[in-house]
């Protein structure tokens, strides 16, 4: 959508960001307007187009007063007679506690410039012409929601109700990998051990059978006879 400004409220759908756009140059104003109408912002945004920080001051009520409804200011920098910055820390003194978002354009990519902006209180800085690229940083920048989507799982929901290992194999395949690699490594670590300490278990083994034996000679000893039992080792 959009709109030349004019009298009246800004009445849109809700989710849909309501974009203050404030530029003198009118190719750039259109550039703007189009993008931001296309197909590919499915209607996220409602324009409207002033031409001069002055027109925007009053239709956001910084002089009467009278404030307007508006989710975000995208403002060109250079522009005579008041100048985006000047309109950008206007916007940021109206309310401090709940500012509008305020995003500068400009077609010159200067760091003094950028951090200026910054300081001040802007959102972004983003070099001109504006580009599709630049819509998800307008997005991310407005206060206004997103329109809902459609319900998908919650995992951050889900992830309380399941084990640490198991939440993170449902995360993503990665994650899994990762479970089942620590699966392995805990067995392998357990054989290491096992196999460490195998040679002392046999050695084991085989003195608690050597005593066995000693004992039977013993009680054959004791039961038999000492002769015999000599009579039959000669044997």
């Amino acid at each position: 959508m959009e709109m030349e400004v004019g009298g009246g409220g800004v009445e849109v759908e809700k989710g849909v960001m309501r974009v203050l756009l404030v530029d003198d140059s009118p190719v750039d104003r259109r550039v703007a307007q189009l993008l931001l109408s296309s197909d590919s912002c499915a209607g996220s945004f409602h324009v409207i187009a002033v031409d001069s920080a002055k027109k925007a001051m009053e239709f956001l009520g910084l002089k009467d007063g009278k404030e307007q409804a508006i989710d975000m200011v995208l403002t060109d920098y250079c522009m005579p007679e008041m100048t985006g910055y000047d309109l950008l820390k206007a916007i940021k003194a109206l309310n401090p506690l709940k500012p509008i978002p305020v995003i500068v354009m400009s077609s010159e990519d200067e760091p003094q410039r950028i951090s200026r902006c910054l300081n001040a209180g802007a959102e972004d800085y983003i070099v001109k012409p504006l580009q599709s690229k630049d819509v998800q940083r307008l997005r991310n920048c407005s206060t206004a929601r997103p329109k809902p989507n459609k319900a998908v799982p919650n995992r951050k929901l889900l992830a309380p109700l399941l084990p640490p290992s198991a939440a993170g194999a449902a995360a993503s395949p990665s994650g899994r990998r990762a479970s089942l690699a620590g699966v392995a490594m805990v067995l392998h670590s357990s054989s290491v051990e096992l196999s460490h300490y195998f040679p002392l278990l046999l050695k084991l083994v085989v003195l608690v059978y050597a005593l066995l034996c000693v004992g039977e000679l013993l009680h054959r000893w004791s039961s038999g006879g000492g002769c015999s039992l000599s009579v039959r080792w000669c044997a």
